[in-house]
């Protein structure tokens, strides 16, 4: 297959970005809208640093495993597939852990967009659970990478016409502003916030589900290697989902081979860095609403008031355009990161079970892709009708078990296969001009080091509080 040549020209590199929009249209839901609005409404801007900080360390990542895209033609399940030690235990472990979080989180998206299309029009959250489902559903079945892309543009323009309102209307002061920014703060549950919500026992219990989906989870990033595997970047061209690399190609690669390749790493790594800007724009701008609005008023919206009362309280500060607006953007996010998750979760599974097993390979992708999508559909539909009115504590649980516990593993797989497996896999000649660069190592170590702190010294709390709460 011959490889799509590299752009020339900036309309031209313009137009092959796109696998941003999908990644922050897919991340851009419940950890942005929800959770970025009530951490700012209960810790203040002061904590504004945790979200540029998080969203660059998932950036490194995806970043680099797109990288690795670029080079190999194959995705990142394929790169745990190549993990030195027993055969496949990390995509077991990725299989196992995904499975559980792909339910918890797919369904915590759902009642989170009922909730803000609710609000917009009241047909009841159940009713917009199942047309919503059905939506997404229909478009993700149909595997268009550039329907995809479509949907995804007009669902973060939506969402970041509301962001700007919102930042216009609750920017804090610049002191305050570059405070929150380089301060790295952790400040004390105010007392009225314990007041309110008597399961607020300490500020890392806002921070952790945070820190686990802005920029997405750990699913988030290695779907973005399936968004370049669409857009045809470099060898991904000729290759597609659902296929590992070709080892014989890739060996016989030449340096000129190489030198084709090579340009299509900066247009990753712009297309990788527009989805980060655009991520922490409007995170960032969700935290100072949260922070302007609903800090000094004192209230830490929660359960099935949340949307409600934001919406009620931004109209009053801004008049019903406001609210509108409000619930126009967290609707959109929350639907895009619904559509972003229904065209991953299944391959990412669909992936495993094909290294694991690998006669589920001689099954097309389309079948395998659908098969999972069915799965999803079910599970769907079920959490919309039985948990509709528990969207924070199911996007708690999806932030941890995806955003959080694997990604320290996630940050180091990467590494090994930007480092060892690439460098394997291609010739010799190829390796000199398609080689990682010594800040991609470091900004993979730093990922590495943050999420283990956060796995080892702060996420067992947090799960024995939320076992407690399921347990109650």
């Amino acid at each position: 297959m011959e490889k799509k040549a590299a752009p020339s020209g900036l309309w031209a590199f313009i137009l092959v970005l796109g696998p941003s929009l999908i990644w922050c249209g897919e991340y851009i839901g419940s950890g942005e809208v929800i959770l970025a609005t009530r951490t700012g409404a209960i810790l203040g801007s002061c904590v504004l640093w945790a979200v540029v900080f998080t969203i660059f360390l998932k950036y490194c990542i995806g970043l680099c495993g797109a990288r690795y895209t670029v080079a190999t033609g194959e995705g990142m399940v394929d790169l745990f597939g190549r993990m030195p030690g027993p055969k496949n235990w990390l995509v077991w472990v990725v299989f196992l852990g995904q499975l559980a979080a792909g339910i918890c989180s797919v369904g915590a998206l759902l009642t989170a967009a009922a909730m803000f299309l609710d609000a917009l029009v009241p047909l009841g959250r159940p009713t917009w659970g199942v047309i919503t489902t059905i939506v997404c559903v229909s478009i993700a079945w149909r595997e268009g990478f550039k329907m995809l892309t479509a949907a995804m543009a007009l669902l973060v323009g939506v969402i970041v016409v509301g962001v700007f309102y919102i930042a216009a209307h609750s920017l804090p002061g610049v002191g305050e502003f570059f405070t929150g920014l380089v301060g790295f703060r952790v400040p004390e549950i105010p007392a009225w916030a314990r007041a309110q919500d008597a399961s607020l026992t300490n500020s890392w219990g806002l921070l952790l589900p945070l820190f686990g989906w802005a920029a997405g989870g750990f699913a988030s990033q290695v779907w973005y290697t399936y968004w370049v595997l669409g857009a045809g970047y470099g060898m991904a061209s000729e290759r597609k989902w659902g296929e590992a690399a070709d080892e014989g190609r890739l060996k016989s690669l030449t340096r000129e081979d190489a030198e084709g390749v090579r340009p299509w790493l900066k247009v990753v790594t712009v297309d990788a860095t527009v989805a980060c800007v655009i991520g922490v724009t409007v995170t960032s701008a969700f935290l100072l609403a949260g922070a302007g609005i609903l800090h000094p008023e004192q209230v830490a919206p929660q359960k099935e008031e949340l949307v409600p009362t934001l919406s009620r309280i931004f109209s009053s500060r801004w008049s019903a355009a406001g609210g509108i607006l409000f619930a126009a953007a967290g609707a959109a996010a929350m639907v895009s990161t619904q559509l972003g998750q229904l065209a991953g979760w299944p391959r990412l599974l669909a992936d495993c079970v094909r290294n694991i097993y690998p006669r589920f390979g001689a099954v097309s992708p389309t079948k395998r892709f659908r098969l999972f999508l069915c799965l999803f559909l079910v599970t769907n539909l079920v959490i919309s009708q039985l948990l509709g009115n528990e969207p924070l504590l199911l996007v708690t649980i999806g932030a941890v078990m995806d955003g959080l516990l694997l990604v320290p593993l996630q940050a180091a797989a990467v590494a090994w296969g930007l480092y060892v497996t690439q460098r394997k896999l291609l010739s010799p000649a190829a390796w000199e001009v398609l080689k990682p660069r010594p800040f991609h190592a470091a900004g993979l170590l730093v990922a590495f080091l943050a999420s283990s702190y956060v796995c080892i010294f702060r996420v067992p709390a947090m799960l024995a509080e939320l076992f407690a709460k399921l347990g109650g």
